[in-house]
C-alpha cells in the first residue's frame, strides 16, 4: 500500500492541519479554522482506522472492487486511482467501533469544513476549539500518541479548552491569551534582544490617560499591563455617577503587540486582572473630568466596539 496511506503520514498530516487551525483561530480567520480543523479530524480518524485495519479506509461509495484487494495488501494500484473514505464516514465507522462518542459539535465542525452547514463558518466555528480538542484527545489516546507530541506549543491552549473546572468564559479567555502569546512570539522572535528590550521600554514610556466627555457619558482611555505579553495594552473605562464603588469601571482591553482583545469585565477578571486596582488608578488620574453622566447601553456597546477595532490593522 502507498506510503501516503500509512499511519505515520496520516498522523503527521493531522498534526500540521491542527496547528494551522489553531493559528487561523488566533488570527480570527474562523473559515480557515473550520477547514483546517476538519482536515485534522479526518486525517487523525483515518490514522486510527488504518492502525486497526487498512481495509477500513475503503470508500464503499466508489464502487471499485479492486480497492478492497489493494487495502488488503494483495494488489498494486496507481496511487492516483486510490480513493479513501471521507471524513463523515470515517467518524461513523469509529463510532461503530466504540472509539468516538456521538458529538453534535464534531458533526457541525465537519459540516462547516465541507461547507454544508447553514450558518456561516465564521459564526459557527468560533467556539469550536473545545470539541476539536476533545475529539482529537480521544483519537490520540486510542493510538497511544501523547497530546504534547501532537499539539506542541499549542498544548497549553488545548489544555485550557479541556479544563472543565473553569467556566466557559474562563476557558475562552485563557485560549485567547495563549493565542495572543503565540502571535507575539511569532512577530518578535527574530528581533535581537536589545531591540526587543527597547520595544518594551518604549511601550511603557508612552503610558498616559485621555478622557472625553460627550452626551453619551464620560470615557477614559488608559493603559495596563497586557495579560498575554506583559507589554502595555490600552484599556477603556467609563465614568460612574453614584454609589460607593469606584467612580470608574474598566470594561475593555486591547493590545497592539499581541492583538489580545477583552470586551467585558468578566473577561478581564478571567484574564487575572485586579479590576478594583485598575479602576482606582484610572479614577485617580481622571478625577477632574468625572461629572457623573449616565451612559446608555447602546452608546456603551458602540464605544466598546469602536475601541476594540480601531487601529489594530495599522500594527500588522
Amino acid at each position: 500500500m502507498d506510503d501516503s496511506l500509512s499511519f505515520e503520514n496520516f498522523l503527521e498530516g493531522a498534526r500540521k492541519a491542527a496547528h494551522k487551525a489553531m493559528e487561523a483561530h488566533g488570527r480570527r480567520e474562523y473559515d480557515d479554522f473550520a477547514l483546517q480543523g476538519g482536515i485534522a479530524v479526518e486525517k487523525l480518524a483515518k490514522a486510527v482506522l488504518v492502525s486497526k485495519n487498512p481495509v477500513y479506509l475503503l470508500d464503499m461509495n466508489k464502487g471499485n472492487p479492486d480497492l478492497l484487494l489493494y487495502f488488503g495488501g494483495h494488489l498494486d494500484m496507481d496511487a492516483n486511482k486510490v480513493r479513501t473514505v471521507g471524513a463523515t464516514d470515517s467518524i461513523k465507522r469509529l463510532r461503530k467501533l466504540g472509539v468516538l462518542p456521538p458529538s453534535e459539535k464534531l458533526d457541525e465542525l465537519i459540516e462547516l469544513r465541507n461547507g454544508t452547514a447553514h450558518a456561516s463558518s465564521g459564526e459557527g466555528a468560533k467556539s469550536m476549539i473545545p470539541p476539536l480538542a476533545k475529539n482529537v484527545a480521544i483519537l490520540l489516546a486510542e493510538v497511544g500518541v501523547a497530546i504534547d507530541r501532537f499539539w506542541g506549543r499549542w498544548e497549553s491552549t488545548v489544555s485550557a479548552a479541556l479544563d472543565r473546572r473553569k467556566s466557559e468564559i474562563e476557558r475562552d479567555v485563557q485560549i485567547r491569551i495563549a493565542q495572543a502569546k503565540h502571535h507575539y512570539d511569532d512577530r518578535f522572535s527574530d528581533l535581537p534582544d536589545h531591540l526587543h528590550r527597547r520595544l518594551v521600554v518604549e511601550q511603557f514610556s508612552r503610558i498616559n490617560v485621555s478622557v472625553s466627555e460627550t452626551e453619551a457619558g464620560i470615557w477614559i482611555e488608559g493603559e495596563n499591563v497586557c495579560p498575554a505579553c506583559d507589554c502595555v495594552a490600552d484599556v477603556l473605562a467609563v465614568g460612574q455617577s453614584a454609589g460607593d464603588a469606584s467612580p470608574v469601571s474598566v470594561f475593555a482591553l486591547k493590545c497592539h503587540l499581541c492583538r489580545l482583545q477583552l470586551a467585558t469585565r468578566e473577561e478581564l477578571t478571567a484574564a487575572g486582572m485586579d479590576l478594583e486596582t485598575v479602576d482606582e488608578r484610572l479614577a485617580a488620574r481622571a478625577a477632574r473630568y468625572l461629572g457623573g453622566s449616565e451612559i446608555s447601553n447602546v452608546a456603551f456597546r458602540r464605544k466598546v466596539a469602536q475601541f476594540l477595532h480601531s487601529d489594530l490593522d495599522d500594527w500588522e
